[in-house]
């Protein structure tokens, strides 16, 4: 199983178990799965290799991820670099979280912007966050949970962190103060990222 994906080119692809939403920037995609609801609940697959990789998507996911966050706090931008690169595939079990993708793909036609969606536990939204992306959310309810699939273990050697309000990206995120990790307050700029990248296009392509 390879750790990457290609895209078949289609702005929206729709199977019986979930619809393939094409994002601004070039291989991010949000799935929308199919729920299955009656009176006792619901059912839906949140992930189907066979079905995906119908639909150009084949990553073997080996590692899956479960974090809590209070209000207001701020994870990200987070990557591993080419030594560990990583394939996310993120939704929200519980309340709601902006999450935010930003292309470190030196290149890339979209190198620098950045898109964001709300992933909720009632909308099922999942993202799909390619290798060359620095990815980070902000918890939007009282509490959230998200969950999220990985291509690659969990390498500290190969983790790096953009700073969540360079203004060269611009985000605009709905708070100002948020609550940080000391490791995200240290985060780089853009400017800094340029000067030693962890990614470039066409080594991404070639992984895909």
């Amino acid at each position: 199983m390879g750790i990457g994906w290609r895209s078949k080119g289609c702005k929206q692809q729709t199977t019986m178990q979930f619809t393939i939403h094409e994002t601004p920037l070039p291989g991010a995609v949000i799935i929308e799965p199919v729920c299955f609801r009656d009176e006792r609940g619901f059912f839906l697959e949140s992930w189907n290799y066979r079905d995906f990789a119908a639909h150009g998507i084949e990553i073997g996911f080996v590692q899956d991820n479960h974090s809590r966050s209070v209000k207001n706090v701020l994870r990200g931008f987070h990557y591993q670099d080419m030594t560990a690169p990583m394939v996310k595939l993120v939704r929200c079990t519980l309340g709601s979280v902006l999450d935010v993708i930003v292309d470190l793909r030196v290149g890339s036609p979209a190198f620098g912007r950045w898109h964001a969606v709300e992933l909720t536990a009632d909308n099922m939204l999942q993202l799909l966050v390619p290798i060359g992306f620095g990815h980070a959310f902000l918890t939007l309810s009282d509490v959230a949970e998200i969950q999220y699939k990985c291509s690659t273990y969990y390498t500290p050697s190969a983790e790096g962190v953009i700073a969540w309000d360079d203004p060269d990206i611009g985000v605009s995120w709905p708070v100002t103060d948020p609550i940080l990790s000391q490791r995200d307050r240290k985060g780089m700029r853009l400017a800094e990222y340029l000067a030693r990248p962890a990614f470039r296009f066409a080594d991404v392509e070639c992984r895909s």
